[in-house]
């Protein structure tokens, strides 16, 4: 059991497997657990899919229609939502510039510019709760850095961020809290602080290798 709060910034870690995708894929209703229960803002999630309008979600591997226009997933999505467009998050549309591949269709883009493509679109009816499986992978290192600017100055707006990646260095100066999963089990969760307390280690990469050679 785990409760996660406004504020934090959770990174789900552990070995691939652990069952870090498959837990999102339960908050999210898209994997219904053997047993248990989830709450988002209380709430039991039981079959109505209304508590998702408030989780930004950005997937590990983005699937979208292939003839479908980058322009044209942005504009479904606010028809969907009924939101105008002075009323979504543009920042990540900006600053990846995606206004210039908006005539794009989606299968001719790469894995790099499809994942700004998913970030933008996680963040774009801003949500209260953000989760965000592997991030920064494919993305170059400019794009990876203003994507973990935004990640910064979402968490300062007190939202609830959940981050999967297998790349530490990136969540050193995000992270709140660790929780670290082996075969589909919380192994624990800790605050960031206490975790470098128990193991002596400042760096959360470092820390994380002593855990799992058995050195704490």
């Amino acid at each position: 059991s785990a409760t996660f709060e406004k504020g934090q910034v959770v990174s789900l870690i552990g070995p691939n497997g652990s069952g870090k995708t498959t837990l999102i894929k339960s908050i999210l209703g898209m994997v219904r657990p053997d047993k248990g229960k989830i709450f988002v803002n209380e709430q039991l999630i039981n079959g109505d899919p209304s508590y998702r309008s408030k989780i930004g979600y950005m997937p590990q591997i983005g699937r979208y229609p292939d003839n479908m226009k980058v322009g044209q997933l942005f504009t479904m999505l606010q028809n969907i939502r009924n939101v105008s467009i002075e009323k979504t998050d543009q920042t990540l549309i900006k600053q990846f510039e995606l206004e210039k591949i908006f005539e794009k269709p989606m299968r001719t883009l790469s894995g790099g510019t499809r994942q700004k493509v998913s970030a933008a679109v996680a963040f774009l009816f801003d949500p209260p709760i953000l989760i965000l499986d592997e991030p920064t992978a494919g993305l170059d290192p400019l794009a990876s850095e203003i994507l973990k600017e935004k990640i910064l100055a979402e968490k300062k707006k007190n939202k609830l961020i959940l981050i999967t990646s297998h790349i530490l260095s990136d969540l050193d100066e995000i992270t709140t809290h660790i929780m670290y999963m082996q075969e589909g089990k919380m192994q624990f969760f800790k605050d960031i602080e206490t975790l470098q307390e128990d193991t002596g280690e400042l760096r959360l990469g470092k820390a994380i290798a002593r855990i799992m050679k058995g050195e704490q």
